[in-house]
């Protein structure tokens, strides 16, 4: 299909929330489309927390429209939205130190298989096996799927976290800050993780104050300024000198790729 055919697999249209006398959010679009990276970026207070819990249902839109494969919906809370196939991953993991990785994996969605008749337990190995070819799968490589989380590196707790977002039948996944507080190694493993799952046709959303990383990984970039959509970039025509321009509002003449829609 020619790439102008292309249909978001996700779309916000008109998108207000207020909270109080703050208007965090006002007449915002957004789209991500399957196989594609976007970075959300803008400075604090520009509305990115807001709009990401709004598509991952913890907040419900004052008003505006929620489009999901070309179809209107109503998003009433965040199972609705993981329903969907809509992953979130935040800046804290949600990880439980003290469990293991198919434990961690697992968690709430446990697989069990009967023992006798009426009583069923947690299948152990068939979660590991599951576990352990997924993460194959993915490239991502952990001393052992039964190490407690607590002793694993930043970036294995953060490629844990994401193989948990997609391993659901997953169709958009939300990256909070996903590279902060890493290392060099760990951001790039990270990195490396959220290429392969372009490379699966997953729509990723990042959300990032990391310029470097933003450009390393993203199609595409929208900037949030006052709760507002002011800008947005391809990768391949713009530089990080003229986001950067955009998200403090300084003026700046002729810079490709901005815009289409502010």
């Amino acid at each position: 299909m020619d790439a102008s055919q292309r249909k978001p697999i996700l779309e916000l249209r008109g998108i207000s929330k207020r909270f109080g006398a703050v208007l965090a959010l006002s007449n915002v679009d957004f789209e991500v489309y399957p196989g594609e990276v976007v970075g959300l970026v803008g400075d604090n207070g520009a509305g990115k927390s807001t709009l990401v819990k709004t598509i991952a249902g913890v907040y419900q839109p004052d008003s505006g429209q929620y489009i999901f494969e070309g179809r209107e919906v109503t998003i009433s809370g965040p199972r609705a939205a993981t329903d969907l196939g809509i992953e979130t991953v935040y800046q804290d993991l949600a990880l439980c130190d003290n469990l293991d990785v198919v434990s961690n994996l697992y968690l709430g969605r446990e697989q069990t298989e009967a023992v006798i008749p009426g009583v069923r337990a947690i299948d152990e190995v068939s979660m590991e096996k599951t576990a352990v070819r997924l993460l194959a799968d993915l490239h991502v490589r952990l001393p052992s799927v039964r190490r407690a989380i607590a002793t694993l590196s930043g970036g294995q707790r953060q490629s844990v976290a994401v193989t948990r977002a997609v391993m659901w039948d997953s169709k958009v996944v939300l990256l909070d800050e996903p590279t902060a507080a890493l290392g060099v190694e760990q951001t790039r493993q990270v990195k490396d993780l959220i290429g392969r799952l372009r490379e699966r046709g997953l729509a990723l959303v990042v959300i990032s104050h990391n310029l470097a990383d933003v450009f390393d990984v993203c199609d595409r970039i929208i900037v949030l300024r006052l709760g507002r959509r002011v800008a947005t970039f391809d990768i391949r025509g713009t530089n990080p000198e003229q986001v950067v321009s955009a998200i403090t509002g300084a003026e700046f003449a002729g810079a490709p790729g901005q815009g289409g829609q502010p």
